[in-house]
Parts: structure tokens; sequence; C-alpha cells
């Protein structure tokens, strides 16, 4: 199968391509400013550029494009070339971060998405959309995976941007486009030694409340947060685009068998001899002007965008997945997560002397 493989230098993306390519699929891998693509534990992937057909295996071919602009960016002969090579589109790229702008949100979160459908109807290819869990908003409780009544409230644009991106699918579904979506939760480095190839969005978090930058936040203590290995996010993905027939139709809940309570996770970091332990105060006693003038430029700029993970408990269904793949993900527990912690330490993420830093 020849598979399309969208935000392919980034850190989802670039693990879907290479899984892909070493189960045999030809992989097309759709980069934009970085043509940099990473697995494993930052390994660089063996690229070429995409000439007019995809490799056999072995290889990526990179496809040099833009989902923000008509047809990719690319001439006409080129776009009907590439519509005639794919089977399947795995639509990742994506703006991920919770701070930007409207704008980019619009262009690229939905506009990008809905490039990417026409593409796939073009093609006659299926479509997997790389989605969120936290799709839910600000909810708590149970949250089934075909669910797809809008929240009361999301936590930030990047989640609402994700919601909307999958009424695109929903409608082209309606259309008889053969899609699903996938939605992984908060994703951490490998299951068995926590290897990850870049630090992304949770782990800046994570370094301040180490380095004891942030020695406060807001959470409640019955609040959990849901990280998912990627290996288990990347074997979920690659299977339901393997598996597209029975699949399609469905979202499949790429997340935990069991959330990490937040207190146990802020205990995990202040078990370390040198990193400092975070104090949990609930978000009604929590006093923005109590804190030094410091901390309070970090919790402007960094802390209130992941405040809401801190403070939900949102559980995440899984028959889908487990009907598909067979299994949940597994256990966000302190052996698993402490892994995550100890390979950042290694590869000079977190620094052991973060608390004399």
């Amino acid at each position: 199968m020849i598979i399309l493989v969208t935000g392919a230098a980034g850190l989802l993306g670039g693990e879907i391509a290479a899984t892909l390519t070493a189960r045999g699929h030809g992989v097309l891998g759709l980069v934009h400013k970085s043509r940099d693509v990473r697995h494993g534990a930052g390994e660089r992937a063996d690229t070429i550029v995409w000439k007019s057909a995809a490799p056999d295996g072995g290889e990526i071919a990179l496809v040099a494009g833009d989902v923000a602009h008509p047809k990719l960016g690319l001439d006409p002969d080129r776009y009907e070339a590439l519509a005639g090579e794919v089977d399947m589109i795995v639509h990742c790229a994506a703006i991920t971060t919770f701070d930007d702008s409207p704008e980019n949100y619009e262009a690229i979160n939905l506009g990008g998405t809905q490039e990417m459908l026409d593409l796939a109807k073009r093609a006659g290819a299926g479509f997997l959309q790389v989605s969120t869990a936290y799709v839910c908003g600000e909810r708590d409780g149970p949250i089934a995976e075909d669910e797809s009544s809008p929240p009361t409230s999301f936590a930030n644009p990047y989640e609402q941007s994700k919601f909307e991106a999958e009424l695109l699918v929903r409608m082209a579904m309606s259309k008889g486009l053969p899609a699903a979506i996938a939605r992984p939760s908060v994703i951490v480095g490998r299951e068995a030694d926590g290897a990850i190839a870049a630090f992304d969005a949770i782990y800046a978090a994570f370094r301040l409340l180490a380095e004891g930058r942030l020695a406060t936040i807001p959470a409640k203590a019955e609040a959990s947060i849901d990280f998912v290995p990627i290996d288990h996010v990347v074997n979920g993905i690659v299977t339901i685009a393997e598996r597209m027939e029975e699949a399609v139709g469905h979202s499949f809940h790429l997340t935990s068998s069991a959330p990490m309570p937040v207190p146990d996770f802020f205990d995990l970091i202040g078990s370390y001899d040198r990193f400092s332990q975070p104090e949990l105060i609930a978000p009604e006693d929590f006093d923005p002007s109590s804190l030094s003038p410091f901390e309070a430029r970090l919790h402007q700029r960094i802390a209130v965008l992941y405040q809401s993970y801190f403070c939900r408990n949102p559980l995440f269904q899984n028959h889908n997945v487990r009907n598909l793949i067979g299994s949940g993900g597994p256990a966000a527990d302190r052996d698993m997560m402490k892994r995550q912690i100890d390979f950042a330490i290694r590869a000079g993420y977190l620094r052991r002397d973060s608390k004399a830093a």
C-alpha cells in the first residue's frame, strides 16, 4: 500500500512514517519547512526526494508541500501524479501548540484537513485523521470514542480546532469517503525506555516543575493526566490505516488504560533527590499575586497553557481500540512515567542538578 503521511518531519509523523516503511509499505512523507524525518530516540530515517513514484520500501519519499495552500502548493501535474499514487492518507500535520493565532488554526488545522480530504477524494484513497482525545474539552468522567457532540467549553483553541477538523472528516464520511479518526492523549516516550525523538509540549511543563521554576501550580487532587507512550499510539495508527475497512466510520482513543493522578505525578517528580517537589494548590486558592515576578511571568507565558490538564479527569473509553487491536494502552503508572523522566535526564533535557540550577 502507498501511504501519504502529512507532517512527516514532526514527532508523531516521523514515527508513523518510519514504522509504515518498516512494515513494507511505500511511504510518501509530506514535509514543509523541515525535511528532517526522525524516529526512535532521534535517529534519522532514510529519505529520498519524491519524483513520480513511491519507493517500494526501506525509504521515505519526501514531498515538499504546504497543507495550508490549495492543492498543497503543487503544480497541477505534480498534484495529479500524487493523487495517482496514494492508497491511504494519514493526516498528522497540524499546529499543536496551544497559543497560536486564530488565523493559523483556521488555515492549517481546518484548511489543511480540508485540503487533504480533497486529495483523498481525488485519489480514491482512505483517510485517517490524527486528532486528540482532548476534543472532549473541559469534561470529566467517561468519554466514549464515537461520541461527537460538542463540549460546552474547550481548554484552548488547539482543542477546538481539532474538534472542528473532525467535523470536516465526518462530513466527508457521510458522503462516502472511507475514513476514521485516531485520538491520542498526551504523548510521551516509548513504554519500555522512555525514548522519544523530540521533547515537545508537556515536557516543557515537566522541566519547569522539576527545576523548581514553577513551585506551585493550580491543580485538583482528583485530576488525572492521560499519558500514553508513543509506540502504542503509532502501532494504533498504523493498524487502523492497514485495517481501514474495519475501522471506517469510527474514532479510536489511543490512550492509557488508566491515567495518572496529578498528585502521583507531582510526587514522582519530587521523589528525585535534586528535583523540586511541586506544590498542588486548589484553583480557588491560587493567588498569582503571591508569586515572585519571575515565576509570575512563567505562569503567564507557559503554565496557563497546561493548567487545564492538571484540573480535569476525563476517562477515555477504548472499546473500539480493543476490538480492532486486541488491547488498550498501558497504565500511566509510576514505573512507566519514571522511565520517561529517566530518559529525559539521560538525554540532557532534564538536568540531575535541576534544583541547584
